[in-house]
């Protein structure tokens, strides 16, 4: 696919309409405040807690949105996706309440709990190995062929990314009830799905806020591009413990969004993400996995403050997902 026409990228519109469309069916999850974290950092921190959506990650806010827009005469030849986790368990989880079938291609050194989930939402899951080079892209095209099945990706779609924004609404929402306007947002960026959503969302209600994006350090293809004004690729396949934020490169249809709403990145490395899962579980009784932790461990290890001073503002963190293996996860909150 060449340059995305600019008037085909989803808007704020798309986004309310994504409301509408996922309205008593996604959990409306909590925007979270703890003084602990307000006296860290000296700031009115709030935490979007979609480790409490629905299959554990905010993946199944676009995963819904996508798959209940497929014609009512393809639906019997189910829906095809390819993730690393979360996402597959978000199409899972929407193609069951939708009734239709599910075929998920997924890395073979992905969670153990991540397969097991999927597979439990009645999903077909179909493994691959990243680390030989297999390509997902091609494993799942050939899959939509034989079945004649609906593609469903992961983040570079306009549906998926309005299906994310609906956080924005939600965050934007919460904070006016509180007579609050967010002034830095930070979101956690793989193929950049999530950030696109959310920046269409919280932009449409509050202009003046200030977004960032958070990636693991050596997988930061997303700040790189913004830097170079163009997307560029990441050098590894693998090798972090955000498992969940290691797409190649940012997305076609993300990337303009992105580009032109946030423009501004930092990253964190694995030291301080596991330090960020640690803290979320002793101080703040979460449960968060490396990756939905991303963008609280940006702010803990003060990775915005050679960017914008944080002092006195309303800043928001989205904790994307909880879905960890118990083995990671003991490891990570021993220390």
């Amino acid at each position: 696919m060449g340059l995305i026409d600019q008037k085909l990228l989803p808007t704020a519109a798309d986004v309310d309409g994504a409301a509408a469309r996922l309205k008593g069916v996604a959990v409306r999850t909590p925007l979270i405040n703890a003084p602990v974290l307000d006296e860290r950092l000296g700031a009115r921190v709030f935490l979007k807690a979609e480790i409490l959506q629905r299959t554990g990650s905010f993946k199944f806010r676009g995963a819904y949105n996508r798959v209940s827009q497929i014609p009512a005469d393809k639906r019997s030849a189910g829906v095809v996706a390819y993730s690393s986790g979360n996402h597959a368990q978000g199409v899972a989880a929407a193609a069951k309440l939708l009734g239709m079938r599910a075929t998920i291609v997924m890395p073979n050194d992905a969670p153990k709990a991540k397969i097991a989930r999927t597979r439990g939402y009645g999903a077909e899951v179909v493994l691959y190995d990243r680390a030989g080079g297999e390509d997902r892209v091609s494993i799942a095209d050939r899959l939509v062929k034989e079945h004649g099945a609906t593609m469903v990706p992961p983040f570079d779609d306009p549906m998926i990314i309005a299906g994310q924004g609906t956080i924005g609404i939600e965050i934007a929402e919460d904070l006016d009830r509180l007579g609050l306007k967010p002034d830095i947002v930070v979101v956690g960026v793989s193929g950049g799905g999530l950030a696109a959503g959310i920046s269409l969302g919280i932009k449409s209600r509050a202009p003046a806020a200030r977004l960032f994006t958070a990636e693991p350090e050596d997988f930061d293809d997303t700040l790189r591009s913004f830097l170079r004004g163009e997307r560029v690729a990441n050098d590894k396949a693998t090798g972090t413990i955000c498992d969940a934020l290691m797409s190649n490169t940012p997305g076609e249809w993300t990337f303009p969004i992105n580009k032109e709403l946030i423009g501004q990145g930092i990253s964190a490395s694995d030291e301080e993400v596991g330090a960020a899962v640690r803290y979320a579980f002793m101080e703040l009784k979460l449960v968060v996995e490396p990756g939905g932790a991303i963008g609280l461990a940006a702010l803990l290890a003060g990775k915005l403050d050679n960017v914008v001073d944080i002092r006195g503002k309303t800043v928001v963190a989205i904790l994307s997902g909880g879905n960890v293996d118990v083995e990671m996860f003991a490891k990570l909150i021993a220390g």
